[in-house]
Parts: structure tokens; C-alpha cells; sequence
């Protein structure tokens, strides 16, 4: 599916088609879930359960940074 961005008042958007919205179970308002890989960007719907656990795991791997890299040598 190709979509265009376009201006929303000082920044740039997507905008979703009705046809996506309704099978990814999303309406106006609901927050999205993004992700990067090296393929590009991957969009979710916000599971609040699965924001805490990766700003858990974003914390770990923050305060552990050395000793990560350390096991990644290994």
C-alpha cells in the first residue's frame, strides 16, 4: 500500500486509510506503536503492557550498556 504525506499544520503526516484503520482495530484518537528495523518502520497498535516492558528493557540496557557489550565480545 503507497501513501503520501502530506501537511499537518507545522509538521508532516499520514494519513491511514478506512479500509487500514478498521482491520488494524483503530479509530481517531488511538495511539500507534512504532518500531524501526532495517527494513523500515513497523506501526502497532499502543499495548500499555508491552510500552512498560520495553522501557524496561531500555532501562537495563542503558544502566548494563558495559557489561552488555562485554557478553556481546564474548
Amino acid at each position: 500500500m503507497e501513501l503520501k504525506l502530506t501537511t499537518v499544520g507545522n509538521s508532516v503526516g499520514v494519513v491511514l486509510p478506512k479500509e487500514l484503520l478498521a482491520r488494524m482495530r483503530l479509530q481517531k484518537g488511538d495511539k500507534l506503536f512504532v518500531t524501526e528495523t532495517t527494513d523500515g518502520v513497523v506501526l502497532r497498535p499502543h499495548d500499555e503492557k508491552i510500552a512498560k516492558q520495553l522501557a524496561v528493557a531500555e532501562r537495563v540496557m542503558r544502566e548494563d550498556r558495559a557489561l552488555l557489550h562485554k557478553l556481546a565480545d564474548s
